[in-house]
Formats: C-alpha cells, structure tokens, sequence
C-alpha cells in the first residue's frame, strides 16, 4: 500500500503530512484524518493505513504547521502521567492557536490539495478526528459543509463550550452524517455536555449518533499512549467503516 511522507501546501504555509492510497491507480474517496495532540508519529501512519486499506485516499497533515514540525512528543511523555502532563503544557499555546479561522482556511487547502491527486475521487470526502483533532474536525466540517459527507469524531474535548465561537455552535452547517464516539469521565467533554451537543445535532436536523464508550478514558484510540483501550479501540472501528462506507461509496 502506498505509503508517503510529504509536504502539503496549508493556508499560512505548508504542512508535513501522511499520504496514503490503496494498492491500484484508483480514483478513491478522499478522508482527511485530524491528528491528536501528540502529532504525526507512527500510530497515526498505522491508522491511516487502516482506513486507506477500506478504499480510502487518507491525508494526515500536522495541524501544528504554525508552529513546530517532526516529533512532537518523546516515547515518555506518551506512557508517564508526569511527563504526559508537562507535555501538554508545551502544546497547549499550539492548540490555542487553531482557531476557527486558521481550522477553516486549512481545510480547504487540503481538500484542494486532495481534489488535485489523480487517485483521488470527485465528491465530498470524510473527516476523522481524534481528541483535538474531533474537535477541529467538526469546525472543518460545518466551514466546508458542501465538501463533507462523513465526519467522525473520537475522544474529544472542547466541542461544546461558553465561547461565542464554541465548535457545537457550528452544527447546524452541517450536511454530513455524524459520529460522535465520546470518552467517559472526561472532564473535556462532560455528560452535561455531550446532551448539549446531542440536543444541538437533533435540532438542525441532523443525521447522527452519539455514544458513550463506558469506561473509556480520554485517547482510548491510541495504544501508543497509557490511555489505550482496546475494546473502546476496535469499538471505534466497528463505528467508522461502516459510516465512511455509507457516506463515500
């Protein structure tokens, strides 16, 4: 299955990125993958591989552009709860500076950037998102709607807030179908929450499902990290093949 490690043009420059297409000439549905936190590091290379071997051209670019490329985070500082702590403390001015804007204007270079390969399909593509990137991937989607028929986020936090720009806010631009796979106990995305954000969805119409993953700790999808849940992982899976085979096929 090919395999690329490449440079993508972005709004403010060009972004480091994971490409990877089936074996064959194609063309394939497009599904841009939102990466967590933590950044490009081989998980995320294994999870595309995942979701290209269903069909699928898979771009993983490092939503952090802006600010740092290459490693992000040590070994440690996935698996030790101290060092895990503090490297979110060098990450969080990173996080802070995605916003709605920059989320939005990024999007559609890749998705321009997707629209231009020769393997890739015409027509709206998927969107996965993963902690951080559940999130930003929902603000992608209700800035792009027309180019959007899947979008599903897993584990993340800061969907529904005070803020006037908060991400839920956004759901109503929606016209993809909808997956919302939620961590439980997560203090980034609260019962209270998550009703919000369901509430919101079912009001605008649209087409979803949002689920609680029962004893799941926030990032149960990354088993490069200490809080790895292989049920809640392969739980996932069963959630987004299906959706993606629905919406792109």
């Amino acid at each position: 299955m090919p395999q690329i490690e490449l440079e993508v043009p972005a709004a403010d420059g060009s972004a480091e990125a994971y490409f990877v297409t089936p074996e064959g000439s194609g063309p394939f549905p497009a599904v841009l993958m939102f990466m967590d936190a933590f950044g490009l590091r081989p998980r995320l290379m294994e999870m595309a591989v995942r979701i290209a071997g269903q069909g699928y051209a898979v771009l993983v670019p490092n939503l952090f552009y802006r600010d740092a490329g290459g490693q992000l985070v040590t070994p440690d500082e996935l698996t030790d709860p101290e060092k895990r702590g503090a490297a979110f403390g060098r990450l969080m001015p990173m996080i802070r500076n995605l916003t709605r804007e920059r989320i939005g204007a990024d999007a559609a270079a890749y998705l321009d950037f997707l629209a231009g390969r020769d393997e890739v399909a015409a027509g709206p593509a998927g969107i996965v998102g993963y902690c951080m990137g559940g999130r930003n991937a929902l603000v992608a989607a209700s800035e792009h709607p027309n180019r959007f028929a899947a979008l599903a986020s897993f584990h993340a936090g800061g969907v529904v807030t005070d803020a006037a720009d908060s991400p839920h806010l956004g759901v109503p631009n929606l016209t993809a179908e909808v997956y919302f796979g939620h961590a439980d106990n997560d203090g980034s995305m609260t019962a209270e929450q998550i009703k919000a954000l369901e509430i919101t969805l079912a009001e605008a119409g649209v087409e979803y499902t949002s689920e609680l993953y029962e004893g799941a700790p926030h990032g149960f999808t990354m088993s490069d990290t200490s809080m790895y849940h292989p049920e809640a992982e392969k739980r996932h899976w069963a959630a987004l093949l299906p959706l993606l085979d629905r919406a792109l096929s």
